[in-house]
């Protein structure tokens, strides 16, 4: 076999595409420097071409020594026939297993491979291997459970639904909000949103009618130092943001004199003010307003042992070693790759730390746990579920990436090929999972990160969906246009959805928005997940009709929060911006525009067929509302700052520099649009369509 066949070979061996087609269906080929390089990430045991032979030969031995796969699926409960790889010379005699139930339920199947036909053989390195498949004898409940047969093998089995489950069922046609909470703001909050707003923004919703409110992650970022507010770059996916904690909303305030006069004293006040007229979110300054008055609390904190509900937040989740960590990272503010070892490689004491630091973020946490089990219950009773968002990866120099260091390929980063908007490709300075790491240690932690944000989410948003099937991995000292793409094992990860998203009575939603491949939606499709419609990306003015139509079992939005807002989409604001700052030249900006413009037509177009005359951008907003209402949709999501006519966008990607993402706060305060006789008007005349449409 040549050089490049076998390095091909290798690669496909390891699960990397050789090539792709990207933007206008043009093939891409990965250099041979790229598939080396994802090689030796993925662990490939070689350092230049010539070493490609003996790393292949060890990979397929590698395959055949495995006598089965670390993950079994078992779709409804009805196990396959599981593959067991062995030696001829061991392939006939009898095998006692044991098959653990998730319940604790243990039965003793035997299977006698002497009357097993052969599937497969193969010869390596002078011994043959023979692949014989036993079949278990009786349907599965649901769950998570183990088949082991002596001390050299077992595979997790999962066992899941097929179809995920769906809170939006029948005829119902529901309709929510969205704003990022960090952006919601009110007379009473510290200058940025938090659970308390998040809890009146609910109950006004349903008052309305609504059904849902969407927000961004709410997971833990860095505020301090490091600084990186993006909610989708996250500290960890298992763990809340403390800038959301309302201190006046924690028990322990009422029984703290020197705290409540800490909050109440006129330098905290002054602060609190300051904060609130600012018209972007000023993170540091919050994150240590905060902080004062929490600190403070901590201190008079029963100690974890002492108290049962804390000792059940403790040992439901590892809060205590994330506490750790840190209050690790203050003592050693440097990223965690450069800390001396053992703490680098994930072992603390408690000289690493200071103890009154440790003991803050614990307190943090737990508080933060129980105003958003509030809101979950309140919500509950006011019917509105929360529609939260699972961000695709997590900050490199975070805690998930420091104490799961082997589940994450840290020699590359996630990004995207080139694409029309983005001619070199993306980086998105996060490192990908491993794929065959995360198997072997049976999803442990994506159970662990699904879990947490489904005990609140009624519905759950997987950011860029395509990753459950492959990734586009871009290894050190390789140009993001040379990246390439690296398979997953999407249906065991389906499985995993469709089984937590039962216990949690979570729905499911994909982000499928761009370019994605078609496999992605049939696979969203046959396992129940709602897809993503936005309006934005559904204009085509070249096309009849020149508007796409609505699917049913998908959100509708007009956009989403990396898209200007609607006026500011109609008027061309974000080209403009892109233009002034010289971030794309004159032909682009000329061409660009144009689009924008046929664009306006039709959707001038669609307002006219929904009884709308379009004379003003108000005119074109509300019959695009009538239009996403009145179509089939499961649920209808109304972005807030379009009904105010907002025109700066929440976030830009791929502009540094060019927008204050993630920072800028809503033109207005909950109390005044709460009470606004327009929106109230627009959201009322919604509710109205849809109900009728639900009859």
């Amino acid at each position: 076999m040549r050089p490049r066949q076998a390095l091909k070979e290798l690669a496909r061996l390891y699960g990397i595409q050789t090539a792709y087609h990207g933007i206008r269906n043009r093939r891409h080929t990965a250099s041979a420097e790229a598939l080396l390089e994802t090689l030796r990430v993925l662990g490939a045991p070689l350092d230049s071409l010539e070493d490609v032979p003996r790393a292949l030969r060890e990979r397929r031995l590698a395959k055949w020594k495995r006598v089965v796969e670390p993950v079994t699926l078992a779709w409804d409960g009805r196990p396959p026939p599981i593959g067991l790889r062995v030696p001829a010379s061991a392939s006939n005699g009898k095998v006692r297993c044991l098959l653990s139930l998730e319940s604790g339920e243990v039965r003793e199947p035997i299977f006698d491979l002497s009357t097993i036909a052969i599937a497969d053989q193969l010869e390596l390195e002078g011994e043959t291997y023979v692949r014989k498949e036993i079949a278990l004898p009786e349907k599965l409940p649901l769950g998570y459970h183990t088949l082991q047969c002596g001390d050299s093998w077992s595979t997790l089995i999962l066992s899941a639904p097929t179809l995920a489950y769906a809170p939006i069922e029948g005829e119902a046609r529901e309709w929510g909000i969205f704003l990022p909470l960090y952006s919601l703001h009110s007379q009473r909050s510290w200058g940025a949103g938090d659970f308390s707003d998040l809890e009146s923004l609910l109950e006004w919703t349903a008052e309305l009618g609504g059904r849902y409110v969407g927000t961004l992650p709410m997971s833990a970022t860095f505020l301090e130092e490091p600084f990186e507010p993006s909610p989708y770059s996250p500290v960890s996916r298992l763990f809340w943001n403390e800038i959301f904690v309302d201190p006046r909303r924690t028990p322990e305030l009422g029984g703290n004199a020197e705290a409540r006069a800490l909050v109440e004293s006129s330098e905290i006040q002054r602060q609190i003010e300051a904060a609130r007229n600012e018209p972007l979110v000023d993170y540091r300054r919050l994150v240590t307003l905060k902080r004062r008055a929490l600190e403070r609390l901590s201190r008079d904190f029963p100690n974890f042992t002492d108290h049962a509900a804390l000792r059940r937040f403790k040992e439901s989740k590892p809060v205590e070693d994330y506490a750790e960590f840190r209050a690790a990272q203050e003592r050693h503010p440097e990223p965690w790759p450069e800390w001396p070892r053992p703490l680098r490689d994930g072992t603390l004491t408690p000289k690493d730390y200071d103890e009154r630091a440790k003991h803050y973020h614990l307190f943090v946490q737990w508080t933060a746990e129980q105003q958003v089990q509030e809101l979950e219950r309140r919500a509950e009773r006011s019917n509105v579920g929360l529609y939260l968002d699972l961000p695709l990866g997590v900050h490199p120099h975070g805690y998930d990436v420091w104490r799961h260091q082997k589940l994450f390929a840290l020699g590359a980063q996630v990004g995207a090929p080139p694409d029309p908007v983005f001619t070199t490709g993306q980086k998105w300075g996060f490192p990908p999972l491993h794929p065959e790491t995360i198997r072997e240690s049976g999803y442990r932690y994506a159970i662990a990160y699904l879990r947490h944000q489904m005990r609140q989410a009624r519905l759950l948003r997987i950011d860029h969906v395509m990753g459950l099937h492959r990734l586009f991995w871009i290894p050190k000292g390789i140009d993001a246009r040379d990246g390439v793409y690296v398979a997953y094992r999407a249906e065991e990860q389906y499985a995993l959805l469709s089984l937590e998203s039962h216990r949690n009575q979570t729905g499911i939603v994909g982000e499928n928005l761009g370019i994605v491949p078609a496999f992605v939606n049939q696979t969203m499709s046959r396992h129940g997940l709602y897809g993503m419609y936005v309006l934005q990306y559904s204009i085509s003015p070249k096309t009849t009709p020149p508007v796409k139509k609505v699917p049913r079992h998908a959100v509708a939005s007009l956009n989403t929060h990396d898209t200007p807002p609607f006026e500011g989409f109609l008027r061309g604001d974000d080209i403009q911006q892109q233009r002034a700052a010289l971030a794309i030249d004159e032909e682009d900006f000329t061409e660009k525009a144009l689009a924008r413009v046929q664009a306006e037509e039709a959707l001038k177009a669609l307002a006219r067929e929904n009884s709308i005359e379009s004379k003003a951008p108000v005119d074109i907003l509300l019959g695009c509302l009538s239009f996403l209402a009145s179509g089939p949709a499961r649920l209808v999501l109304v972005n807030l700052e379009d009904l105010w006519r907002e025109r700066s966008s929440q976030n830009v990607p791929g502009f540094p520099g060019l927008n204050p993402n993630w920072r800028r706060k809503a033109r207005l305060a909950l109390e005044d649009f709460s009470s606004s006789k327009e929106i109230r008007g627009i959201l009322t005349a919604i509710n109205s369509l849809r109900q009728q449409k639900r009859k």
